[in-house]
């Protein structure tokens, strides 16, 4: 009888059990959200087992832990054991173990496993279970009980044994929605942010489903207040190239949809019923389900507007240029034929006067010639510049007196720093740059107005401006200023001719060659311009060399290079083989890539300082693979781009880029950017010095001599040499070393560190078992002996 009362009791508690696992399991099945899945089941697993605290590690697949949660534990407690090296390496302890473990005393078994004590909180009994999906572990869960007696039973262990397989799926599909949710968001936010207009029509239901921004744009100039947007396209009439004309007002736009043809990149007007038109370039494409019906339509639109003006203005440029070209042969062809009719009585004033006409016409035609000469060659990306050591000062007096004597009247008043660093510039183009800006600002201004010139350092570049007391401009013409021809007319708008359009097109091709940038400001109509553009300096280095002289000695603002690796991503061979040329002469080592999966394989294997990477790369973008470099490592990354838009820029930046260059870009301003985004890597940096004994290590020239013999360092050994030394005298943890030196944050693989100080030891002929530098520290990391003293 006794006996089938123990059986009823045992049936009885397994029903129990497995009635609450079954609540449980029905509980964390409620969300699909990921943060609130894993909370969910972790306060379930600590109601399951009546525990007091509960912890879950998630980790992802490269094994590191991804997510940490908590139940059942205070703020207070929270804060102690996030701030003790023991409760974190207590849960990576864990990660490596693929069997629950439950024991009754938990320091006990810290003291046989090896590990620290753990004096974050109370625990006396502990029970820990991993959590596989598909055979592969993707996280921990811990449970611990405070009161002395209070134990895990077989059963807690059973239970959570089946709770964590139940879990695995939950989590799996939790992770699986957030991945496609955050999928969803990205090709939202692309699309929304594209400059290509896009439209998705749904053909079964007869409607429009989404306009991206530009879209909206597009339709939004032929939207009238009495139609919606959705309902536009059922009021547009759409005329083809071939002059065919559709009309949905007498077709529906269901049986529009339903019979939609592919269109690639044709050009249609589309018409309100008000009059109002815009032409675009349009591509149709109709996805068709397994049965062959269209199910939706998408189609693209790209506004030609800019396009047709743009036409328009090559078109007067046209006109332009015949006037101008037709006014000085007409005079040279007068006066030859005057100077060759030999009934001409001309007196020897005359002929010199005629010779004159012949020489000024054809310096005039020559110089249009050479703008439209050079207008061919920026849009061809030919345009040739020999960039040297340059004195701005003496570059803005050649101008200045080309302008005088080329018939200027303006007083120019110049203000230029005393102490302004030499330039890399190809003289005569700079000059060529200077001179259209001097004239540009003449030809809006009153002969009585000064004209000033100016130049300052800015870091790692000379900014250079011209500013005029003249016309100024409007706020809607700042953007277009130096685009080709769009100096044709003036501000005004009264269609005068006003100079060939080519001037300002000019200079922002010679100034983007060098590796500058230029552009206007200006407070209004009829409150002067200012025009700036910027061009980089030169190191001391070369411009001692330049000039022959020496200049008074003072600490460089760019040290040496000592031979950084740097990485280059470009599937451009002529691009890449430019950037690797580069970095040589700029005393770097170059590595380089086209293909971004070999590029991952050379981050992990050469371990890069700095990586290069182009925007536009074969079956990925550039911002793509920052993201996956970046969680293999903390490197800086520059991004090389022709693509200069501000929302692309403003983008690479927010995702955590280091630098963006716009192509094409100079040697000297590649490394520039180079030297400034590891000069912020750097964990320290001083002119002081670090001795001991027979051992400096300079920061300033980052050099590192013993017995005043040169020492040679890996880059990663190098800054594992400065953050120790920077720090000498305190112990300085694994976790620390690996985040400041490495950036891989709390990975828990040792080897790499081990090894690089193992390096550093030999090549200081130090011994680990009697150090003299470097120190080990057993179970918490290395410190560096106190200085003698640091000098300068």
């Amino acid at each position: 009888m006794k006996h089938i009362e123990e059986l009823r009791q045992e049936n009885e508690a397994l029903r129990d059990r497995l009635s609450k696992l079954s609540e449980a399991s029905l509980r964390i099945n409620e969300s699909l959200e990921l943060d609130a899945v894993l909370q969910g089941v972790l306060d379930s697993g600590r109601r399951l087992t009546k525990s007091r605290y509960a912890a879950m590690t998630i980790v992802d697949d490269l094994m590191q832990v991804e997510d940490f949660l908590t139940s059942g534990i205070t703020d207070e407690e929270l804060q102690r054991l996030s701030g003790a090296d023991d409760g974190m390496r207590l849960f990576k302890h864990f990660i490596d173990l693929s069997e629950p473990v439950r024991v009754s005393d938990f320091g006990e078994y810290l003291r046989f496993v090896g590990l620290p004590e753990f004096r974050a909180f109370p625990v006396t009994s502990f029970l820990a279970v991993s959590i596989h999906h598909r055979g592969k572990k993707i996280g921990y869960i811990h449970l611990g009980k405070r009161e002395p007696g209070e134990e895990f039973t077989w059963e807690d262990e059973e239970t959570m044994v089946m709770f964590a397989s139940q879990a695995a799926g939950v989590i799996a599909n939790a992770r699986h929605y957030r991945d496609e949710q955050r999928a969803k968001a990205d090709l939202e936010a692309l699309l929304d942010t594209s400059p290509v207009g896009v439209a998705v029509f749904d053909a079964k239901r007869g409607e429009a489903v989404s306009f991206n921004q530009e879209a909206e744009r597009i339709l939004g100039t032929l939207r009238t207040p009495d139609h919606p947007l959705e309902q536009l396209p059922e009021v547009l009439t759409v005329r083809r190239a071939d002059g065919r004309e559709l009309s949905l007002q007498e077709l529906t736009l269901a049986q529009a949809l339903r019979t939609a043809e592919t269109v690639r990149a044709e050009e249609l007007v589309l018409q309100s019923p008000d009059g109002r038109s815009v032409a675009a370039l349009v591509n149709v494409t109709p996805i068709r389900s397994e049965d062959g019906e269209i199910g939706s339509v998408v189609a693209t639109l790209q506004d030609m507007t800019q396009v047709e003006e743009l036409a328009r203005l090559r078109a007067e440029f046209l006109a332009m240029v015949s006037h101008e070209l037709r006014a000085p042969l007409t005079s040279v062809k007068g006066s030859i034929t005057t100077l060759l009719d030999p009934s001409a009585s001309l007196d020897p004033a005359e002929t010199v006067q005629f010779h004159r006409i012949i020489d000024e016409q054809t310096d005039r035609m020559r110089k249009l010639i050479s703008d439209l000469l050079d207008v061919a060659r920026i849009e061809m990306g030919m345009l040739s510049v020999s960039p040297e050591p340059s004195n701005m000062a003496a570059l803005v007096d050649q101008a200045r007196n080309t302008f005088l004597s080329g018939g200027g009247t303006n007083t120019l008043r110049i203000n230029i720093a005393p102490d302004l660093p030499w330039v890399m510039a190809d003289r005569l183009r700079i000059v060529q740059v200077l001179n259209n800006l001097l004239f540009n600002a003449a030809l809006h201004s009153l002969e009585s107005s000064t004209i000033l010139v100016s130049a300052v350092q800015k870091e790692v570049y000379v900014a250079v401006s011209v500013s005029d007391e003249g016309k100024g401009l409007s706020a809607e013409r700042l953007p277009h200023l130096f685009r080709e021809f769009s100096g044709i007319k003036g501000d005004e708008g009264g269609g005068e001719i006003v100079g060939s359009g080519l001037g300002l097109s000019i200079c922002k091709g010679i100034v983007e060659a060098h590796g500058g940038r230029i552009w206007a400001e200006s407070e209004g109509l009829g409150k002067g311009a200012r025009f700036i553009f910027t061009i980089p300096v030169v190191e001391e280095g070369a411009t001692q060399a330049a000039t022959g002289q020496d200049r008074p000695s003072r600490p460089s603002r760019h040290p040496t290079p000592h031979r950084s690796r740097i990485l280059a991503v470009d599937d451009d061979p002529q691009a890449l083989r430019y950037v690797r040329d580069s970095l040589s002469k700029s005393g770097y080592e170059p590595i380089v890539s086209g293909e971004p999966e070999e590029a991952l394989r050379l981050i992990e294997e050469e371990r890069p300082d700095l990586v290069l990477l182009d925007l536009m790369l074969p079956g990925t973008d550039g911002i793509e693979m920052m993201k996956e470099i970046l969680e293999r490592g903390e490197v800086p990354i520059i991004f090389l781009s022709a693509y200069g838009q501000e929302e692309i820029v403003a983008k690479a930046f927010d995702m955590g880029a280091a630098d963006y260059v716009v192509k094409p870009f100079s040697p000297t301003e590649l490394a520039a950017r180079i030297r400034a985004a590891l000069r912020k890597q750097m964990p320290f940096e001083s002119a002081e010095s670090y001795v001991l004994g027979d051992l400096t290590i300079d920061y300033a020239r980052r050099a590192v001599t013993l017995s005043d013999r040169p020492v040679r360092f890996t880059a990663i050994e190098y800054r594992m040499l400065v953050e120790l030394s920077a720090n000498a005298g305190r112990v300085l943890t694994y976790d620390h070393l690996l985040r400041r030196v490495w950036g891989l944050g709390n990975n828990g693989d040792l080897r790499p560190m081990r090894t690089v100080v193992s390096s550093i030891r030999h090549k200081l002929g130090d011994e680990a078992d009697n150090p003299k530098y470097i120190f080990t520290e057993s179970r918490i990391g290395y410190r560096m002996a106190r200085g003698q003293g640091r000098r300068s």
